[in-house]
């Protein structure tokens, strides 16, 4: 991959900013500078007077990562509200030792749309104009969605009305169980650049980080890390060895992140072109011949990956950016089922791996969700910083604490009271286990959880849920899905989704049942790697629920072609409005009616290439437009919905 000169002198800003929570009396921004940076906030909504806001430790809080590596949390509360449905043009102004100020223009102009001196964003007064997206995987070979997603924005970039409310990331933002070589190699490059903070491990062949970087089965082999001893076996299978899925994907674990800083290098590399900028192209470490042809694979599709990156950079400075977590983020099956928790938990090391991961979603996605909540873990992260010994390293003991209190924490979801309400929920950390048999899939909430959505709901009229996974999915997987938990090989198949688990299925239909929760429903989800929309009814005696699943997948990824052709066809002719196996699923009481891509070729239901997708909202909080925009050029797939609705001849009831 081909890198710019570099500099001693490294630039002030690494990543950023990024968009996150806006509001009119209130602004989320995440960034992270080579050093604690003196900063202003300038703000100039469309026809009134420039705003001038210092960003003081009362508003913006740094974290250290590492020595030249230092996050910086805004959270910015507004005397007086910024107006609503105009452009804002803003940027962010750093002082200089001379009291000299740069901005954006000068240390980020990637950031900038062609002709633009600034940036700038519009709070949108409802939420009826959603782009949203899942699973980006920098080594797939397609083109970023983000990119595309960007090229839109341009088209739009002076007209505040057509500008979307928000950017919904729904999960697998990063993938920390699955990265390319080369991509690891460069993570190492950078940890050296920024002296990102190094770790003690237990319960490795490795006693810390570096010996682990520097180790011959870091690239490729790092199942071979653990200790050989028999009762390590099932944790080597479980979370190193690559499960093989041969029907949904193929998951390839032998370079799963370990360390925080891996995480935090993997966060910065994925989001900003500035880091690549600034190490050198990391040498080709020794490898096999199976892994060498691999790895030059790997760096062409990285290639591309870093000529949209400038583009994803620039989307994230322009538009609100929500995110939630799926298992990616954190490891392949993340909380899959009791089994699952018992054996990774009951490891330091595999314990520490899932820590650093969570810990590093929280600096870097939790947190600007819901800044509020995280105060105490932040203290606790301040506290581990101020930890590092003589080497660079973190106190094992600080460490393994607040990683106990992570996953502990149960305030990842959120609300957002717009209109439509949008809630988005946790589907990994709060999971209703199988008492009788732990190796049973989990359902994705458990009762508490659930109550608490439908407390959330009460007396909306509209909402939209992001969901990770889709709570209704394409029928056929989701029964392959359960023959093979049922058979004990829940990990071979990815068996999460919302119908595996009878009672998180039941709790959550009867929520759509009740006569206080919204009459319409917008379940936002990604997770497959392919992308469709149903519309659905829940029959209940006394209204008729209307629900609209719509699902893009992925931003950065795709499903086997082939494979996803012949279970689309099968689903079809299993699952057909006369089909008598619609009795035996464990859905009840739906009508589905599939919208049909306007792109399709021989009858499909499902649309299968990465891209982003775009909802629009009527004032009833219904989709009037769902559309898949293409990362690869082609024309955007709109899902029409057929004559008739979820009664047409298409449609299936399911008991």
């Amino acid at each position: 991959m081909t890198q710019l000169d570099i500099s001693d002198v490294l630039p002030p800003i690494l990543a950023g900013p990024i968009l996150r929570r806006l509001e009119p009396n209130r602004l989320v921004l995440w960034l992270v500078g080579s050093t604690p940076l003196s900063l202003t906030l300038l703000l100039e909504p469309a026809g009134e007077t420039l705003r001038r806001v210092t960003l003081d430790g009362n508003c913006c809080r740094t974290v250290a990562i590492g020595r030249h590596a230092w996050l910086h949390l805004i959270d910015l509360s507004l005397p007086e509200a910024l107006p609503q449905d105009v452009l804002i043009h803003y940027d962010l102004m750093i002082a200089s030792d001379t009291g000299s100020e740069a901005g954006i223009a000068e240390w980020a102009p990637h950031l900038l749309h062609e002709g633009a001196t600034r940036p700038n964003l519009v709070l949108r007064s409802r939420a009826d104009n959603i782009l949203y997206g899942s699973c980006r995987k920098p080594h797939h070979p397609s083109r970023d969605g983000l990119a595309r997603a960007d090229e839109l924005l341009a088209e739009q970039i002076s007209r505040a009305e057509a500008r979307p409310a928000l950017l919904m990331m729904c999960g697998d933002q990063v993938y920390a169980d699955d990265v390319a070589g080369p991509m690891l190699a460069a993570i190492h490059a950078l940890i050296r650049r920024l002296g990102l903070y190094g770790e003690c491990l237990d319960g490795a062949v490795v006693e810390d980080s570096e010996a682990l970087y520097n180790h011959p089965a870091s690239y490729y082999r790092r199942e071979d890390l653990l200790p050989a001893f028999k009762s390590n076996e099932a944790l080597r299978e479980r979370f190193f060895g690559g499960v093989e899925k041969p029907i949904f994907t193929t998951a390839n674990a032998h370079n799963h992140l370990v360390t925080l800083a891996e995480v935090m290098a993997m966060y910065l590399l994925v989001w900003s072109p500035v880091p690549w900028h600034v190490i050198s192209s990391p040498p080709i470490p020794a490898l096999d011949t199976e892994h060498a042809t691999r790895w030059h694979t790997e760096a062409t599709a990285l290639r591309g990956f870093c000529r949209d990156l400038p583009q994803a950079a620039r989307l994230f400075a322009h538009v609100q950016t929500l995110m939630i977590f799926d298992d990616h983020d954190v490891t392949d099956d993340w909380n899959l089922s009791a089994k699952w928790e018992e054996t990774a938990y009951g490891h330091p090391f595999s314990r520490r791996i899932v820590g650093n991961a969570l810990l590093a979603y929280m600096l870097c996605q939790g947190w600007g969700n819901r800044p509020e909540v995280f105060s105490e873990l932040l203290d606790g992260m301040d506290t581990l910083s101020a930890t590092v010994d003589e080497h660079d390293r973190l106190d094992a003991v600080a460490q393994d604490e607040l990683i106990g209190r992570l996953l502990g924490f149960d305030q990842w979801h959120y609300v957002l009271r717009t209109y439509p309400t949008v809630i988005v929920l946790d589907t990994r950390t709060r999971r209703w286990r199988s008492r009788r048999l732990l190796s049973r899939p989990s359902g994705l909430m458990d009762w508490e959880s659930l109550t608490e959505l439908q407390h959330e709901l009460l007396d909306e009229t509209a909402s939209v849920i992001v969901s990770p996974t889709p709570m209704f999915g394409v029928k056929l997987i989701e029964v392959i899905q359960r023959i093979c938990a049922f058979a004990g090989h829940a990990l071979t198949a990815d068996a999460e989704n919302w119908m595996a688990h009878r009672g998180s299925a039941s709790v959550m239909l009867n929520i759509f049942r009740h006569s206080r929760t919204p009459g319409n429903y917008v379940i936002l989800s990604g997770d497959v790697h392919y992308s469709f929309a149903y519309d659905v009814q829940v029959r209940d005696r006394d209204r008729t629920p209307h629900i609209w699943q719509i699902t893009s997948s992925g931003i950065k990824n795709e499903f086997p072609r082939r494979l996803l052709d012949w279970l689309d066809r099968l689903n079809r002719w299993l699952y057909s409005p006369r089909s008598p196996l619609n009795w035996f699923t464990q859905r009840r009481d739906l009508e589905i009616s599939p919208r049909l891509p306007d792109q399709r070729h021989r009858g499909e239901r499902v649309w299968n290439g990465a891209g982003i997708g775009q909802v629009w909202l009527d004032a009833q909080g219904r989709p009037a437009r769902i559309v898949q925009h293409n990362a690869d050029g082609r024309p955007s797939t709109q899902f029409l919905p057929q004559r008739g609705g979820p009664r047409a001849s298409e449609a299936w009831r399911l008991g």
